[in-house]
C-alpha cells in the first residue's frame, strides 16, 4: 500500500510575495504538494500551478486506488470468514473423533461383561451417523471451494494466500478420507466380532437345547440315569429292549447285570448280540429245561447258574479270546470256569444288542419260546476281564462301575412292544426281597 502513495511535503508560506500569484494576500495558508519518492526535501519545490484543480489522469488514478483498497478489504473479510469456517470444521472433526473413541470404549466395556445371549450393539447406526457428518463436511468444503473460485475470479488474490488455502483444504480432505477409512475398518471389525459372538451364543443355545431334549426324553422319575429297570412280563416275540450303542472289535469282555425272574421252564434270553453273518455272536440263554448257556460265535458253554427263584440276582460272565477262557459269577461268587469257547476269535463290531430276545437275524426274527420273562437292570459291558474283587463289590452294592463299552443309562435303552422302563434302586429292592 505504501508504494501506491508518495510522501507529502508540507510547505509553509507566510506573508506576501512568498508564492507566485499570491502577492498582497494577508494571513497564512498551507499547500499540500505531491513529491516523488527519494526527492531531497531540503531543496526548494516548484509549487506553481498545484493549487489548481486536479487533472483527469490524477482522478483516474485516485479511483483505481480506491477500488484496489475496497477489493483488498473484501478479500480480507473473505479470508477471515474462511478461517472461521476452517476452525469450525476442525472442531466438528475433533468432536466426531472423540465421539467415536467414546463409543468404542463403551462397546469394549460391554464386551467384557459375561452375559450369554446379550449381543453387542450393531455398529451400523454409529457408522452411518458419522458418514452423514463426513458427507456434510465434504459438501461444505466443496461450497467453500466454489466460493473461493468466485471470489478470486473478481479480483486478484495473493499467491501465497491462495496456496495456503489450497494446502489447508487438501489437508482437511485427506484427514476426512483417512477418518472414513478408519471408520469402515472399525465397522468391519465390529461386524466380525458380532458375528463370532452370535455364533458362540447359538452354539451354546443349541447345546442346551439338545441337553434339554435329552432330559425330556428320559423318565423324570429316575433319581439318576442308571436307577431304572426294564420289565418284560410276557413270553412273546414282540416285547424287547434295544441298546442304542454297538460294540467295537474286542478280544475279551465282561457282561454284568441284575436279573429277577420266576419263569418256568427256563428264564429265556436275557440278552443277545448279533452281527451280519452271525446272529449268535454273543448270547446268554436258558431255554426249556437246559441249564443257562453262554454262546460266543455260536459256540456253547454251559454255566452253573440258577436265578429263577423270583428274586434279584447279580450275574457276570467273562471271556477272553486267549484259549477261549470264561468265568461265571452269581451274586459276587465265582461258580464256574472253562476254556475252548471260540478260542482266538475276535468279537466282531457293528452289531445289535437286544434285551429279552434271541436273534435269528440281526435285530429281528424273534422266537417267543426263547423270550426272557422278568425284569433286568444295570446291564453293563467292558472290553476286558474284570477282577473278582470288582465283581464282588458291585454284587454287594459297595461299588458301582459303569461299563466302558456299554454303560447302563436311560438314554441308551429303548423298549418296544409293551416292554416298560420304571424307576429302581436295586440295592434297596434287593434288601426288601431278602
Amino acid at each position: 500500500m505504501r508504494a501506491l502513495f508518495v510522501p507529502l511535503l508540507l510547505i509553509y508560506a507566510s506573508g506576501s510575495g512568498k508564492v507566485a500569484g499570491a502577492s498582497g494576500a494577508k494571513g497564512n495558508r498551507f499547500v499540500c504538494t505531491a513529491v516523488p519518492a527519494g526527492t531531497d526535501l531540503s531543496c526548494s519545490v516548484d509549487t506553481s500551478g498545484r493549487v489548481q484543480s486536479t487533472s483527469p489522469q490524477e482522478e483516474e488514478l485516485r479511483n483505481i486506488i480506491i477500488q484496489l483498497r475496497e477489493t483488498i478489504l473484501q478479500q480480507k473479510e473473505t479470508i477471515v470468514s474462511q478461517q472461521g469456517t476452517i476452525k469450525e470444521l476442525n472442531s466438528k472433526l475433533a468432536r466426531c473423533e472423540a465421539d467415536a473413541k467414546s463409543r468404542g470404549s463403551a462397546r469394549r466395556k460391554d464386551y467384557s461383561k459375561n452375559t450369554m445371549g446379550d449381543l453387542p450393539r450393531d455398529p451400523t447406526e454409529t457408522v452411518e451417523q458419522l458418514g452423514k457428518t463426513m458427507q456434510s463436511l465434504k459438501d461444505r468444503l466443496e461450497s467453500l471451494e466454489q466460493q473461493l473460485r468466485a471470489n478470486t475470479s473478481g479480483g486478484t488474490l495473493p499467491n501465497d494466500l491462495r496456496d495456503l488455502l489450497k494446502h489447508r483444504l487438501t489437508d482437511l480432505e485427506s484427514q476426512l478420507l483417512t477418518r472414513v477409512t478408519e471408520l469402515e475398518e472399525e465397522k468391519s471389525q465390529l461386524y466380525n466380532e458380532t458375528t463370532a459372538h452370535r455364533q458362540r451364543t447359538e452354539n451354546t443355545l443349541n447345546s442346551l437345547l439338545e441337553r434339554i431334549t435329552e432330559l425330556e426324553k428320559s423318565n423324570s422319575a429316575f433319581k439318576s440315569p442308571e436307577d431304572f429297570k426294564v420289565s418284560l412280563p410276557l413270553r412273546t416275540n414282540y416285547l424287547y429292549g434295544r441298546i442304542k450303542k454297538s460294540l467295537p472289535e474286542m478280544y475279551a469282555f465282561t457282561v454284568c447285570m441284575w436279573l429277577k425272574s420266576s419263569a418256568s421252564p427256563g428264564i429265556g434270553t436275557p440278552f443277545s448280540y448279533g452281527v451280519p453273518g452271525q446272529a449268535n455272536e454273543i448270547v446268554l440263554i436258558e431255554w426249556g429245561n437246559s441249564p443257562m448257556e453262554l454262546l460266543v460265535n455260536d459256540k456253547v458253554a454251559q454255566l452253573p447258574l440258577s436265578v429263577s427263584d423270583g428274586r434279584w440276582h447279580h450275574i457276570c460272565v467273562t471271556w477272553t479270546t486267549r484259549d477261549g477262557f470264561w468265568e461265571a459269577y452269581q451274586d459276587g461268587e465265582r461258580l464256574g470256569t472253562g476254556e475252548n469257547l471260540a478260542p482266538w476269535h475276535p468279537i466282531k463290531p457293528g452289531g445289535v444288542i437286544i434285551l429279552g430276545q434271541e436273534q435269528d437275524i440281526v435285530g429281528g426274527r424273534f422266537d417267543a419260546t426263547q423270550a426272557f420273562v422278568g425284569e433286568l437292570s444295570h446291564f453293563n459291558m467292558w472290553d476286558r476281564v474284570l477282577r473278582p474283587i470288582d465283581i464282588s463289590a458291585m454284587a454287594n452294592c459297595s461299588a458301582y462301575m459303569p461299563g466302558n463299552v456299554v454303560p447302563w443309562v436311560d438314554v441308551n435303552v429303548e423298549v418296544f412292544g409293551g416292554a416298560t422302563k420304571a424307576a429302581l434302586e436295586i440295592c434297596e429292592d434287593r434288601l426288601f426281597d431278602s
